[in-house]
């Protein structure tokens, strides 16, 4: 008795069949917990690799980014690297648009990569300043 024929059809959204150079996204540099004033730029690192060279989205809170590449007056940009760069931190007392956990998820039609969380938190007025003048006198 012969073993059963089995069929497999695999689609890829592209249309297009994986070639043998081409590889999944995976993240190389991950983004890294920032204290930030209020007021003041920021930027979160991200960068994968892939191929084809994957998209880079950022989500925050569990919700996706927008940035000036969806809205041109926004104040956060997607660099080409894949990092978030924001003009200027956003923080009132009412609303904290900028604070909260993000990552990066990069893409391609291979699969994703997702990084490490990194969480942006607005000082409190005063704690940079003293942050850096403990850390320029040393700790004695």
């Amino acid at each position: 008795m012969r073993p059963p024929l089995i069929l497999c059809f695999c689609f890829f959204p592209s249309g297009s069949r994986p070639r043998l150079e081409d590889a999944a996204p995976r993240i190389i540099e991950h983004p890294s917990d920032l204290i930030v004033s209020k007021g003041e730029p920021a930027t979160l690192n991200c960068k994968a690799e892939g191929r084809p060279t994957p998209t880079v989205e950022w989500y925050k809170d569990g919700e996706r980014v927008e940035t000036d590449r969806e809205d041109p007056r926004s104040h956060r940009m997607l660099l080409p690297s894949g990092s978030l760069f924001f003009l200027r931190i956003v923080h009132g007392r009412r609303s904290k648009p900028d604070e909260g956990v993000y990552v990066c998820v990069a893409r391609n039609y291979l699969g994703e990569a997702v990084s490490r969380n990194a969480s942006l938190e607005v000082a409190k007025p005063g704690l940079l300043s003293c942050y850096h003048q403990a850390s320029a006198t040393g700790p004695y």
